[in-house]
């Protein structure tokens, strides 16, 4: 994964050659990645779905995340990216089932990297999602979990410091078992304020 070919773009997002992963995120070069966000409108209620990070990630193991995400390799265009939720979430979907929200730069720098995103945002909105639709890729996603969609946004602006979320997390053992616990910011991989703020906000149209 780490010897994957990324295209590497500038700040206009102008292609300007290619670069292993791991290059791209020693040296920060930006890059395109493909985001997709499930929401379920169940009765005018609004639910945002999260993955949970396989604890075999190198990084942000066991994080709250993008429903499914993952980078655009150089040979591929940025539709092509939708494999990502069958690879991830065993759900297999075409380009004309979602919905494009933008493309939002995303910058998250650590001790082990550095990681500058311009993300290709994707909704997959139903009516109902249930979660014995997920079959996960276990070595990158041991969890789905719900949450209000309003209850999300008023965790990020920080107007409150906990929120509810349920689902199913997978065991070692392949095992699935339901969850139902309360998370905050640190739960979650940390994505740009306004990456989030940006989301949301286009979401809403299509809710």
């Amino acid at each position: 994964m780490e010897n994957e070919m990324i295209t590497l773009c500038n700040e206009k997002r102008e292609h300007i050659g290619v670069a292993t992963r791991a290059e791209i995120h020693k040296k920060g070069y930006w890059h395109e990645t493909f985001h997709c966000w499930f929401l379920s409108n169940n009765e005018g209620k609004v639910f945002l779905y999260l993955q949970i990070r396989s604890d075999q990630k190198k990084d942000y193991p066991n994080l709250l995340d993008i429903t499914a995400a993952g980078h655009i390799l150089a040979d591929e265009s940025i539709h092509d990216g939708i494999r990502e939720v069958k690879e991830e979430l065993g759900i297999d979907l075409a380009i004309d089932d979602v919905v494009s929200l933008g493309v939002f730069q995303d910058c998250i720098t650590t001790n082990a990297i550095i990681d500058k995103e311009f993300g290709n945002v994707f909704l997959y909105a139903r009516n109902h999602i249930d979660f014995s639709q997920f079959h996960l890729q276990q070595d990158e996603v041991s969890g789905i979990v719900k949450t209000p969609i309003t209850d999300f946004e008023q965790l990020i602006a920080g107007h409150i410091e906990e929120i509810l979320v349920e689902g199913f997390k997978i065991n070692q053992h392949g095992k699935k078992s339901s969850i139902s616990t309360m998370i905050n910011k640190h739960s979650i991989v940390p994505h740009e304020q306004s990456y989030f703020e940006n989301v949301l906000f286009a979401m809403k149209k299509h809710v």
